[in-house]
Parts: C-alpha cells; structure tokens; sequence
C-alpha cells in the first residue's frame, strides 16, 4: 500500500479527509476501502441527494427493492432500509479508524427527513431511532442546524445520540449549534452521565461564492466562501479554549468538531481543489465530493495550514459588505435555501424509489 502525498499531507497536517458521497458500486468494488487505505480517507457523509443520484443511476438496489415491495414498505421506508445497509457497510469499514483513534474519527453520517427541519419533536424522535436502527457506535445522525433544529440538537446529545449538525452557513449558525452540543454535554454531566456524546458542525462553504457570482470585484472574486470559513475556524477556536468547554473536555467529552462541506469548487473556471487547499485546518475535518478527492490525489498541493486567526477574513468580509452585500442576511437566505433544496432532493428521491419499485411489480 502507497499513501498518495496530497491526501497523505492533509491528514499529517491534522485535518480529517471525509467522503461526502455513497453508492452500493464504491462498497461492492473496493473502492471505498482504496480510499481508506491509499487516499487517508477516515470517514464519510451522506445526504438524499447522493442516495437519490445512486439510486437513479444503478440497479444494484433493485433485489432489495423488490423484496422490500414485497413487504409493503413504504418509499420512505424503503430509503431508510437502504440507506442503513449502506451505511452500516461504511460504518464497518472504518471501525479500525474508529477503534484506533478512541471515537474521534472513523464516522458515517445519516441524514433525518428534511421534512422535519422545522419540527423540533419529530427530528429528535428520527434521530433516536435510525441511531438505534443502525447499531453502530460510529455514525452520526444529521439535523439542520436551523432555529428549530437546535433543540433537537441539545437533546439528541443528551440523550447519547452523537450529530452532525448540518446547514451551518456562517459563524453565528456554528456557534449557536455549538452551544446547543454543548448544553446537551452539561447537562449529561449534571445528570451523571458520560459526556462523551461525539459531534460535528458542517459548515458549507462553495454555496457562498456561488450566491455572489458576478457582483464583486475581480479581487474578491471566489474569496468569500474561504473567508466564511475562515472566520469559522477562529471561532471554533475560541470556542474550544472557552471555560464551559475546557470543563466537560476536563471531565472526558470529546469536542466537537468543525467540518467544512461542500468544498467542491462549483466554478469551472475556478482550481477544482481551491477551497481544500486554502482551509486544511488543523483538528477539523473535510468532507468532500469524490472528483474533489480524485482532484486532490491528482494534482492536489498542500501547503501552510490555514492560520488560527482567521488570515484575511475580515478585510475580505468587509470589502464584502461595501458592494452592498450583506453576510448575515446571505447565510440566513442560504440555509433556507439548502433546507428547500434537501426537501426537493428527498421529494425526487422517493419518487424514483416508487417509480423503480412501480416498474419492479410489473
């Protein structure tokens, strides 16, 4: 086994590299282990665009899909069933990470029905049992970090489920999904229970740049989203060296992680591995598109780790604001708009499950 440099870099600098994509074809070929053994991959995200992708373009689900037919499950229920096999394959092949790095990495991620964004009671009540469902001690639940998601959040960790907070767009969104992990530790501790509850907070980065396409100057042209992540990274910062979190980390909580996703450039024009190279921060992860993994073993070049300080965000984000754009409102719109785009996403994705399980009765 040959580690390739770029990826073998990124891992040494002390960033995890995650894949943010699942087919049943990257388990049965190998694939995915290759990741994990030559590429330093140490864990993977989903979402249900990237199952409703799989599913259009494949018929290995098609035997699982008949025999869930012939059970009467319903498309959701049919995803889900689906979704845990695959899920809990990856889940296995990276239990050796898992294992070795005391629960730190090695994780998979599974999302809740974007249908519940905004319904507090349900997300939780999805969340405990998928988690329960899956059996395994390394994959995280995904809830939108959203208003009402953050209640869900507390309690999912109090309760022992550990979550991927997800649609997080700017510092304040991390922040307050920070807080919501970290109210559910304290309260495990006050409660005698162990804080050892794992989490990420997935903040998206390549939407911002997308959103201002065409409305900034030439020298601020594909900066903003770095810088957003940028800004972050101080904050995670900050927020570690905090009092209440140097206390549960005293009593044994693992901290929660800063994850950077959709770190896919989505400009053709721009470098395919920009917003990796310019965020490999220490202790975070990065979980990313695999022709952004390809890219990166390719031609991809790791340098100076990004600084704690945050760099050149705030000129960036200032230079932001006076072209008349405004960075609070933007993330606010942002994750509205990637709340509305899961929903959509899931909404295709059951209906090519009950065309495909139409097409397998007849």
């Amino acid at each position: 086994m040959s580690l390739n440099a770029a990826t073998a870099r990124l891992h040494a600098l002390g960033q995890s590299l995650w894949l943010d994509n699942i087919t049943r074809a990257l388990l049965d070929s190998g694939t995915l282990q290759r990741y994990i053994d030559e590429w330093s991959v140490t864990g993977l995200t989903s979402n249900p665009t990237i199952f409703d992708q799989a599913l259009k373009g494949s018929a290995d689900y098609d035997a699982d899909l008949r025999a869930g037919l012939k059970q009467g499950r319903s498309a959701e229920a049919l995803f889900f069933d689906l979704a845990l096999q695959d899920l809990g394959r990856a889940a296995d092949l990276f239990r050796p990470v898992h294992q070795r790095t005391r629960g730190v990495d090695g994780w998979v991620s599974l999302e809740v029905s974007p249908l519940l964004a905004y319904d507090t009671h349900s997300t939780l009540a999805a969340a405990r049992e998928l988690h329960a469902r899956a059996a395994r001690s390394n994959l995280f639940i995904k809830i939108p970090g959203t208003a009402e998601g953050l209640p869900a959040i507390e309690e999912a960790t109090f309760a022992g489920v550990p979550v991927n907070v997800t649609l997080l767009f700017s510092t304040a969104h991390y922040l307050a999904a920070a807080e919501a992990w970290l109210r559910g530790i304290e309260r495990r501790l006050a409660a005698r229970l162990s804080p050892d509850v794992v989490s990420v907070a997935s903040l998206f980065v390549s939407r911002w740049d997308v959103a201002v396409a065409g409305k900034l100057p030439a020298e601020l042209n594909m900066r903003l989203g770095i810088a957003i992540g940028q800004q972050a990274y101080k904050a995670y910062g900050d927020f570690l060296a905090s009092p209440r979190c140097r206390r549960v980390m005293n009593e044994g909580a693992t901290p929660q992680r800063l994850l950077l996703a959709s770190t896919g450039t989505k400009d053709p024009k721009a470098p395919d591995t920009l917003y990796v190279e310019a965020l490999a921060a220490p202790f975070t992860v990065n979980t990313m598109p695999e022709g952004t993994l390809k890219a990166l073993a390719d031609h991809g070049r790791i340098g100076a780790p990004t600084p704690a300080d945050g760099g050149d965000c705030e000129a960036v984000l200032a230079g932001v604001r006076q072209q008349g754009i405004d960075p609070d409102a933007l993330a606010a719109r942002l994750q509205k708009e990637g709340a509305a785009s899961f929903v959509a996403s899931w909404h295709e994705l059951l209906g090519v499950i009950a065309s495909k399980t139409a097409a397998l009765s007849s």
